[in-house]
């Protein structure tokens, strides 16, 4: 009976160090495609943004002044090249100047109203003006800031992932080396 007993041990020590290292293989391969994923996305997102040439005006400037924003001045005369930013220019920048166009209104209760009254040309130019702000924010936060978060959200796994390869490798070391050391 004792000789049964000892071959279990031995097997389930087995089982668990080659479990340990299938599971460092896991986290190792998990990490580095949330790391792709995390490079792909942001630098995706950098390099369409740089290509479209936003840039907040200076600041303190008549175009960005700090009494009417005072949180956007730090982004005073850079591109727009990140998610943060995006969103930024988005809300902050586009979206305050939506507001001032109808009272408020959106694109949708402008055009309905613009429809109903074809003729009248301050509500066709704001109609316009509503429709292009806020497709370019809707990208801006979408394509731009949505993409980033989800980058920077693969960047935090990747790197739990690799954190947790690396603990799983010192134990399986450590299983390993007691295996190795009651078996043989």
């Amino acid at each position: 009976m004792p000789k049964k007993k000892s071959s279990d041990r031995k097997t389930i020590d087995k089982v668990f160090v080659l479990l340990g290292t299938a599971a460092t293989v896991l986290l190792i391969v998990v990490g580095s495609l949330a790391w792709y994923g995390f490079r792909f996305a942001t630098n995706m997102v950098h390099d369409q943004l740089s290509s479209q040439k936003i840039f907040f005006p200076a600041a303190g400037s008549a175009g960005l002044p700090a009494s009417e924003f005072p949180d956007l001045q730090k982004y005073g005369g850079k591109q727009v090249a990140d998610g943060e930013m995006a969103k930024a220019y988005a809300d902050g920048f586009i979206g305050r100047h939506l507001e001032a166009i109808a009272g408020g209104k959106t694109y949708a209760e402008i055009s309905t109203e613009a429809k109903a009254n074809p003729t009248n040309a301050t509500l066709q130019a704001q109609k316009a003006t509503l429709f292009q702000g806020e497709t370019l924010r809707g990208m801006l936060l979408g394509d731009g800031y949505g993409f980033w978060t989800f980058g920077i959200i693969a960047k935090w796994v990747a790197l739990a992932s690799f954190v947790a390869a690396i603990a799983m490798a010192v134990l399986s070391l450590l299983g390993y080396k007691h295996y190795r050391k009651i078996h043989n």
